[in-house]
C-alpha cells in the first residue's frame, strides 16, 4: 500500500507542475460595459465573463471564442495590499484590447472581480487556456 500510495502522490505532483508549466504570467486590467460591439462577435451579447486579449494573444482573431482560466497572483502597485481574492475566473476572448501591452489583457469588470478587488485597477495574473 505504501509504494501505491507514493506512486500516486507522484502522479499528483507532476499533473499540478504540467498545469502550472502552461500558465502564462501577465497582468490584468479591465473594462466597463457596454461590451458589444465586438471585434469577434458584433453585437452578439457574449455574456459578462469575457476577455479582451492583446494583440499577440488576438493573433488577428484567432483567438475568438478561446476559453482562458484566469488566476490573481498579486499586487503591482501600492494601491490595494492584498488585491487577490484567491479564486479563478474562466473568460471567453471576445475582443481585442488594443492598448494592451504584450503580457496583458483587459478582462470585464465582473470577470476582474472574481479574482480581484477592482480598486486595484491593475494586477498581476496567470492565465492558461481551457
Amino acid at each position: 500500500m505504501g509504494l501505491m500510495t507514493r506512486a500516486f502522490f507522484m502522479i499528483a505532483m507532476v499533473a499540478c507542475l504540467t498545469s502550472v508549466a502552461h500558465a502564462i504570467a501577465g497582468q490584468a486590467t479591465f473594462y466597463t460595459p457596454p461590451y458589444v460591439p465586438s471585434s469577434c462577435y458584433g453585437f452578439e451579447d457574449r455574456g459578462v465573463m469575457i476577455l479582451a486579449a492583446n494583440s499577440g494573444l488576438f493573433n488577428n482573431r484567432a483567438a475568438c471564442g478561446q476559453r482562458y482560466r484566469v488566476s490573481c497572483t498579486s499586487r503591482t502597485n501600492d494601491g490595494v495590499l492584498q488585491p487577490c481574492t484567491g479564486r479563478s475566473v474562466d473568460v471567453t476572448v471576445v475582443d481585442l484590447c488594443p492598448g494592451c501591452n504584450p503580457n496583458q489583457v483587459d478582462l470585464s469588470r465582473e470577470a476582474f472581480q472574481v479574482i480581484a478587488n477592482p480598486d486595484a485597477g491593475r494586477i498581476n495574473i496567470e492565465y492558461n487556456r481551457i
